[in-house]
């Protein structure tokens, strides 16, 4: 993992480049040459920090670097709180569930989809009950039509081994 002085280049480090695009508060923002702008960041007290190295010419800012590194990883932990986080809720079936228990699981998917989760349906076959895949196919999109009016079918029924499963995301509110 690169230190973290290694991430930007900073002051007598910034070499290979004529001139530099220079940026920063309360200070003469323009095109100089190198030792110019090294010049300009010195009589601020402050450092020359390369923040786009990949332009033309390169973008400098002069500022104090460790003042700088600090908002940089405070803006970043601030972008990953707001990141969304997705919560998958598994409801499980039987290939003969009854017509209370699936009204009962319906209103928990209701509820999950509701507060913004994903919903993974499942129908888990044991044993001999895989001979009844049709069932279970049936079953989970009977589950899907049911909650059309709150979340839409992400993935169809697929079977994988003992287990046929789908996936419902919630809609998006108006």
């Amino acid at each position: 993992m690169p230190r973290r002085e290694d991430l930007h280049r900073i002051n007598e480090k910034i070499r290979d480049v004529a001139n530099v695009r220079v940026v920063g508060e309360g200070i003469e923002q323009g095109l100089f040459s190198i030792e110019k702008a090294l010049e300009i960041a010195k009589d601020a007290g402050l450092d020359l920090v390369e923040i786009v190295p990949n332009a033309d010419p390169p973008v400098c800012r002069v500022v104090e670097y460790k003042k700088f590194l600090y908002e940089q990883k405070k803006k970043q932990k601030e972008m990953k709180s707001k990141a969304t986080k997705v919560v998958v809720k598994e409801i499980r079936f039987g290939p003969h569930t009854d017509d209370h228990d699936f009204n009962f699981k319906r209103n928990h998917a209701i509820k999950f989809l509701e507060a913004g989760a994903k919903v993974k349906a499942y129908v888990m076959f044991r044993g001999r009950t895989i001979v009844f895949k049709q069932q279970g196919e049936i079953l989970l999109l009977k589950f899907a039509q049911e909650l059309e009016e709150v979340g839409k079918v992400e993935q169809l029924p697929v079977l994988e081994g003992k287990r046929m499963f789908m996936l419902l995301a919630p809609k998006k509110k108006k």
